[in-house]
């Protein structure tokens, strides 16, 4: 069984966005309960390698970091950058 490129694609994104969304869920919870934070370097790893969109919904769902202005408008720059290279790759490859 031959399982193609793109197959492998759509899973990485739905998993790392899956984990986008749940590291900011966590983050949260931990701020609530004074414990130890995410460091934002992951949050924004996370982001970086493909999971901005669950970050992002993550982030309004638990209205988290949303009064950092890094986080407010960074992670929907991002998610632009993200849906500019998709349409980018998927326009070449068609």
């Amino acid at each position: 069984m031959v399982v193609s490129w793109q197959l492998v694609f759509i899973i990485y994104m739905i998993v790392i966005n899956l984990y986008g969304y749940a590291i900011m869920a966590s983050d949260k919870r931990k701020a609530r309960r004074h414990e130890w934070r995410v460091p934002e370097a992951k949050l924004w790893a996370v982001a970086a390698i493909g999971g901005a969109f669950g970050s992002y919904l993550g982030m309004r769902t638990f209205r988290h970091k949303t009064k950092h202005a890094l986080f407010k408008m960074g992670m929907p720059l991002v998610c632009l950058i993200y849906v500019v290279i998709l349409a980018a790759l998927f326009t070449k490859l068609n």
